[in-house]
């Protein structure tokens, strides 16, 4: 087939800091990516023009025929009508943004619009660390903590949009959590929350990536108690999650993820201790796309929409 006949799909993930965008092949190999900063002060229109121009020189440079684009952002989303309908106090004019609407007038294509941590599990499962697999949860360990689960071969996001969103079940405890509630997994479990326990226990104010360097080797006990909180935090979710839908496998990724040599077997030695009323262990992996997942995932979404025989 000539190249210029091939068929792409576009996939946008807009974070809070920057905007990932790639140009994928039919089969979601990734054939160009572009990095921009996200002008998430700027609104809506700014942001999505932002991420169209980074899309725009991959296109050019890129042979084929873009068929469609998705679009995984950070935030509620109504992906029936595409549009965002609570975001964090981090974007500004975001929430009621009619994202696919914008897009589709941009480009031409339709477009589709998921929640950042559906459209990285989606990513993972169609072509990551968990592809192919049947039940999985996805867990993204960033600023926050985001959930989502593929069940039965499919994503499953519940009648409200919230299915899998672990990060804000409360039972972890009577910290104050960044959404208003208290004993949230994310007080344990996110970049900032990590850094925030380290500072209650010491007066010190690290990053989780500088927590994680400090607790290698059992150096520093304080680093070490936070992260296997975190791991024990994550457990008991993954122990709740698998006795509700019977999850057999889960993929986690996201800035925290980083400190997998430390945090994976803490999470790993928790299961153990407390493992699923099933009895059945389960598999823990760690996400293999990286920055790819969300805009890969986002892909996936438009190429299962509108080419037939492809099951995600």
């Amino acid at each position: 087939m000539n190249a210029y006949d091939r068929t792409l799909f576009a996939g946008v993930d807009i974070g809070g800091t920057t905007t990932q965008v790639v140009l994928c092949a039919d089969d979601l190999t990734v054939l160009d990516r572009a990095e921009v900063a996200t002008p998430a002060a700027h609104g809506g229109r700014a942001m999505l023009e932002a991420a169209l121009g980074a899309l725009a020189p991959l296109l050019e440079r890129t042979p084929g025929r873009l068929t469609g684009c998705g679009v995984g952002a950070a935030g509620v989303v109504d992906s029936a009508t595409g549009h965002i309908l609570v975001a964090s106090d981090s974007f500004t004019d975001w929430a009621g943004f009619a994202v696919t609407d914008f897009v589709e007038d941009a480009l031409g294509v339709p477009a589709f619009l998921d929640n950042d941590v559906n459209a990285f599990l989606l990513g993972e499962v169609s072509g990551g660390a968990v592809r192919d697999e049947p039940d999985v949860l996805g867990i993204t360990l960033g600023t926050g903590v985001g959930g989502a689960l593929w069940s039965g071969g499919a994503l499953f996001t519940g009648p409200h949009g919230a299915a899998g969103e672990i990060g804000h079940i409360p039972g972890f405890g009577d910290l104050l959590c960044s959404c208003g509630g208290r004993g949230h997994l994310e007080t344990l479990a996110s970049g900032r929350s990590i850094g925030a326990r380290y500072a209650d226990r010491t007066g010190r104010r690290l990053t989780a990536r500088e927590v994680a360097r400090a607790a290698r080797d059992h150096r520093d006990r304080d680093a070490l108690a936070v992260y296997e909180a975190a791991g024990a935090g994550i457990a008991r979710a993954i122990v709740m999650t698998a006795g509700v839908v019977d999850i057999t496998t889960v993929v986690i990724g996201g800035g925290v993820s980083h400190a997998w040599p430390l945090l994976g077997p803490l999470v790993l030695a928790s299961l153990a201790a407390d493992p699923p009323v099933s009895g059945h262990p389960v598999r823990l992996v760690r996400a293999a796309l990286g920055a790819d997942a969300v805009p890969v995932g986002a892909a996936a979404r438009a190429r299962r929409e509108l080419t037939a025989g492809f099951a995600v």
